[in-house]
């Protein structure tokens, strides 16, 4: 987010954690609270999401603006794009009539977010926009907290795999020697657990879903019996590790 203020309209995606709202970041809050409205993503079935609880810790609800981007759309690439292009005209509608928009979205507005899709559109419908964004935590890093599991140590490469892309990607990520992290995998968790099982990382794997939340689980991967789980589902396969403190520095 630039510090210089611009004459231009400017269009922020906030990162604001995976659910837990004292998660959301300093820079975050101020964000939210400068922007003269703030955007939430919502389903077209229209129940709260996760982003929109968040914001409201902190924001006063008159300034919370609901867009619908269909996001349990999947299947039909039409409709999901006819969605981001309603959202993106709703969107640039507020641009043009506020200084500035914030756009919260869960985890990272650099990681799989919507906001990615958002800020192409943007960028074509208001030509001259100061596009930015505020890092948020991710799942994996609230995940890795909350279970003591460690990400990375010394020179293990980490790998973030979205299993929506298929089990194969999975497979080949744990075929390789450092730490795996899987999102997006509850509709598909039998697949993952046979995955883990084939490659025998599911011994010190943990999976975790509604971080900081109420209804927060988080399990040993070990446990997975092939039931369906939470879409939003986190995983982590930790490297395989040997030779004691510091060994693979």
């Amino acid at each position: 987010m630039p510090d210089v203020m611009s004459d231009r309209s400017r269009l922020i995606g906030v990162g604001v954690g995976p659910g837990d709202p004292e998660l959301v970041t300093v820079k975050g809050v101020n964000a939210l609270r400068a922007a003269d409205v703030v955007v939430v993503p919502v389903m077209d079935t229209g129940e709260q999401g996760r982003a929109e609880a968040t914001v409201l810790h902190y924001v006063e609800r008159e300034k919370v603006v609901r867009v619908v981007f269909a996001l349990n759309e999947r299947t039909d690439r039409g409709r999901r794009e006819s969605a981001w292009d309603a959202a993106g005209e709703r969107v640039a509608e507020l641009l043009r009539r506020h200084g500035t928009v914030a756009f919260a979205t869960i985890g990272d507005p650099n990681v799989y977010s919507t906001f990615t899709y958002l800020a192409q559109t943007i960028a074509e419908l208001v030509p001259g926009t100061d596009i930015g964004t505020v890092p948020g935590i991710t799942a994996m890093q609230a995940l890795a907290a909350r279970s003591g599991a460690v990400l990375t140590e010394g020179t293990e490469p980490l790998t973030l795999v979205p299993v929506t892309a298929g089990s194969a990607v999975l497979k080949d990520a744990l075929a390789g020697p450092g730490t795996v992290v899987a999102y997006k995998f509850g509709r598909q968790a039998a697949e993952v657990a046979e995955a883990l099982r084939e490659t025998g990382r599911i011994g010190d794997a943990v999976w975790g879903s509604a971080l900081g939340l109420e209804q927060e689980s988080i399990r040993p991967a070990g446990e997975l019996d092939g039931e369906p789980l939470p879409y939003l589902s986190t995983l982590i396969a930790p490297a395989r590790r040997e030779g004691g403190r510091g060994g693979k520095l």
